[in-house]
């Protein structure tokens, strides 16, 4: 039933194209008293983990560059048309039998169909990767691969929903993924800098970006968003220099891509201490700021929660 559904929302894209493609988001700007305004990222819409499945496949094929979001674009039904084109197909857009072969080892199966290890390639895998992603533990890139990055977000997750953590994911884990992800509590923050969002929270590329990007050059001072404890300062892999610090209610904020760090692990800091001053360290294509919060090690979308 499950995949017959997503053969009915190929075969109805031509008629939702229109509608279906990711609103162009306004960033906000900075307000004539210098402090940014309550934003939000783009309206979150319906996503499924079989459509983010059908996109890796495509992206594996080499026809699909756009984002592993869960929608069904306008872009990824010109992909499965490429594809079918290519097999000297009738170019229609619908996976049905005959496509579906083309994807190869990320035809299939679906979700729910056995139990996930590591090393296990498929749609299933593809799709589990996705839904970590949505409920805030990212796994690298989607790639339909049970791999170390996928054990260990799973592994995460499992921690964070109080189950089992067996890095092996069963109907217990699939349940658990198809709660609501989880969401920040609304205006406890405030901005670290005043600046305009350049990238957001969600889907980007074939993997998944967990904060927001603010456009600063380097050297800006950065503010603590709140007050809190200082639980890590120094490198971060990817993140470059980096500042985590814990507040209540079980918050974590994080500030990268730093070009200098100005408090220590253990510090007691001030809502608006300065942390540090924007870079472009770790792995960047320039200056800004890299804006994370984590809900109980989880990655939330923090705009909701900036005031």
């Amino acid at each position: 039933m499950r995949r017959r559904a997503l053969l009915t929302l190929l075969a109805a894209a031509t008629v939702l194209a229109a509608s279906s493609t990711v609103p162009a988001a306004s960033n906000p700007a900075q307000t004539a008293s210098g402090t940014a305004p309550a934003a939000s990222s783009p309206a979150p819409r319906e996503r499924s983990a079989e459509i983010a499945a059908l996109q890796t496949a495509l992206w594996n094929r080499g026809v699909y560059r756009g984002d592993v979001n869960g929608l069904m674009t306008p872009g990824t039904l010109r992909a499965v048309m490429r594809l079918q084109s290519a097999a000297g197909l009738v170019p229609d857009g619908v996976v049905g039998p005959l496509t579906r072969p083309l994807f190869g080892r990320l035809r299939g199966p679906v979700l729910g169909a056995r139990l996930l290890r590591r090393g296990q390639v498929g749609a299933d895998v593809a799709e589990l990767q996705f839904l970590l992603s949505v409920h805030g533990f990212p796994c690298a890139h989607f790639d339909g691969r049970m791999g170390e990055h996928t054990v260990a977000a799973l592994r995460r997750f499992q921690r964070f929903a109080g189950l089992p953590v067996s890095g092996q994911a069963g109907s217990r884990t699939q349940s658990a993924l198809a709660d609501p992800p989880p969401q920040a509590p609304a205006g406890v923050l405030d901005w670290p800098v005043v600046a305009d969002v350049s990238s957001y929270f969600g889907p980007r590329g074939r993997g998944f970006h967990p904060g927001i990007d603010l456009a600063v050059g380097s050297g800006t001072p950065v503010k603590a968003a709140a007050e809190g404890e200082v639980v890590f300062t120094g490198p971060g892999a990817g993140y470059g220099l980096l500042v985590e610090v814990a507040h209540d209610g079980g918050l974590t904020s994080l500030y990268a891509h730093l070009s200098r760090i100005d408090v220590v692990v253990g510090e007691r800091i001030e809502t608006g201490g300065q942390v540090g001053l924007s870079g472009a360290t770790g792995k960047v294509t320039g200056p800004h700021l890299h804006f994370e919060l984590r809900l109980r090690g989880a990655a939330v979308d923090p705009l909701p929660a900036l005031r």
